[in-house]
């Protein structure tokens, strides 16, 4: 055997270990974390879901759309208990998140925005407030544009919304995104390699806020690791620029109460670009700064989300108030290092609308 044959056969070998390691991987990690809610199929795509009804509710129902590598956990952890039995509540993964099955016509944030709406139709809601934490408030800005007649507010919360300088993504979803070596990749290192990056990256995604405990855990994060999944999440964040960039030039079209909630220390998006973006493209909108936040303001300050809601239906809230509550409660907080969780501003010229 020469040297190019053992090399190849190393290779091959190689492969095969890590193949066979994230096999075992999406066992172990769908064993742990099995659905949650139900299931319904609509435009071709199987739906899982969780319908939380309200008896005599006060405030209108409200559909919350979560954000890149996360599932329906993410936000109805720390945000239903916050308004159950006050709303009806939808929470569901997003197409080819979670448990939810890709289906055909999901590329886009347009087309997932259908999709809501045909799950919503499913479930007898007509019309609600839609909630979206990061990735999912580019696609609750489409949603309200698509389909305004079934919008009656909205609530940003750290949303990813508007083009950035660049338009660049990370590398492992450039990679990821590519048809053949894409795939390669996500079958074999993209898993054990996502579980020793886990921890790290989640401090950044809090930070400056503390993670809390259990939050991987408890709220399944580790499902987007699975080979289908994280080619999911590739596509849906290289979707991104290139559709905001047309659908921004179109939010003032938007005509229903808004209220947009941002951490001034968000180290994943840049808050001055998207956030304030929002609250200046919407027509009166209103924007929450809280000092000291960073990009998880559905676990940080639920409390803020519950009430930015309540504003958004119509009653009298002092969101200006709430924040600075919140801004109290994590004035100490200074967790993840920052030369691995920095706080990169934009150019001044992008920030300013430039």
């Amino acid at each position: 055997m020469n040297v190019f044959t053992a090399a190849l056969a190393i290779i091959a070998g190689l492969v095969l270990v890590l193949a066979g390691t994230t096999r075992f991987g999406v066992w172990l990690i769908e064993k742990r974390n099995p659905p949650v809610g139900s299931f319904v199929t609509v435009r071709d795509t199987r739906v899982h879901h969780v319908h939380v009804p309200a008896e005599n509710p006060t405030l209108p129902p409200v559909v919350f759309v979560h954000g890149a590598s996360a599932n329906l956990l993410d936000q109805m952890l720390p945000i239903r208990k916050e308004l159950e039995g006050k709303a009806e509540m939808l929470f569901f993964d997003r197409p080819g998140h979670g448990w939810s099955t890709r289906g055909p016509d999901n590329a886009t944030p347009d087309a997932q925005s259908h999709t809501i709406a045909a799950l919503m139709d499913a479930l007898g809601i007509d019309k609600a407030i839609i909630v979206g934490h990061s990735f999912g408030g580019g696609i609750a800005a489409t949603f309200a544009l698509e389909h305004p007649g079934r919008t009656l507010g909205l609530v940003f919360v750290a949303a990813a919304s508007h083009p950035w300088p660049g338009g660049g993504t990370s590398w492992y979803y450039d990679l990821t995104a590519m048809p053949v070596i894409g795939r390669l990749f996500s079958e074999t290192i993209s898993l054990p390699a996502g579980w020793l990056r886990m921890a790290a990256a989640t401090d950044c995604v809090f930070a400056p806020n503390p993670v809390p405990e259990r939050y991987n855990h408890d709220a399944a994060i580790e499902l987007v690791l699975r080979p289908s999944a994280f080619r999911a999440n590739a596509a849906d964040v290289k979707s991104l620029f290139p559709h905001v960039s047309q659908a921004a030039q179109r939010y003032g079209e938007i005509g229903v109460p808004t209220v947009v909630i941002s951490g001034d220390s968000d180290t994943v998006v840049y808050e001055e670009i998207h956030s304030v973006g929002l609250g200046r493209d919407i027509p009166d909108a209103e924007l929450v700064w809280v000092g000291n936040l960073g990009h998880k303001p559905d676990w940080i300050a639920p409390d803020l989300v519950a009430a930015a809601i309540t504003k958004v239906a119509g009653q009298v809230i002092d969101l200006r108030t709430a924040a600075l509550a919140v801004e109290s409660r994590i004035a100490g907080h200074a967790f993840g290092p920052i030369e691995r969780c920095h706080d990169e501003k934009p150019p001044v010229e992008a920030a300013s609308g430039g």
